[in-house]
């Protein structure tokens, strides 16, 4: 299954769906809150999950709710920049199939936060999706950006490990 994944053709013609699907819902979602009609804030959301912290069965464990009381919200302006540019920038990426593991990465990343605060919305879905995008290494890129990219990086790594062994001889 794995070798699949990650070198037949088919294989990159799915994932290629389901990359640009998850880049869609990502750019959807940031571009949404950067050109809405009020500005994004995201302090009513971090209150929520704090307030989620609570009661017998909370949604959040108290941990990130302390994170989210003591760093997020004292830092609202930061996050109500971060997350719709993140969001942004992780369509981008998976749309046009540029750094894609990355993208993936940084997309389920965000969307364990969200599940952490006590979203549970499309996340699972999203983060199954984004694991199986990061183990097809580079087979997510193939009909993307990344397939024009591999070359160099594949040359810089060669260049970097003879330079190593050099020095290391």
């Amino acid at each position: 299954m794995g070798s699949w994944l990650r070198s037949s053709k088919v294989a990159a013609v799915i994932l290629t769906i389901l990359r640009v699907f998850v880049g869609w819902k990502f750019l959807s979602a940031g571009w949404g809150k950067i050109v809405g009609p009020e500005p994004f804030d995201a302090s009513g959301f971090l209150k929520g999950a704090i307030g989620k912290a609570s009661g017998e069965h909370p949604a959040v464990q108290q941990w990130y709710a302390s994170f989210l009381e003591n760093f997020a919200l004292p830092n609202v302006e930061l996050f109500n920049f971060l997350v719709p540019v993140g969001e942004v920038l992780i369509g981008i990426g998976l749309i046009f199939g540029v750094f894609t593991r990355f993208s993936s990465f940084m997309g389920a990343f965000l969307n364990f936060s969200f599940l952490f605060a006590g979203t549970i919305s499309v996340n699972p879905n999203l983060i199954i999706i984004e694991f199986i995008l990061i183990a097809s290494a580079t087979n997510a890129g193939r009909f993307g950006i990344d397939y024009y990219l591999k070359p160099l990086f594949d040359k810089t790594t060669s260049r970097l490990r003879n330079s190593h062994e050099v020095g290391s001889a």
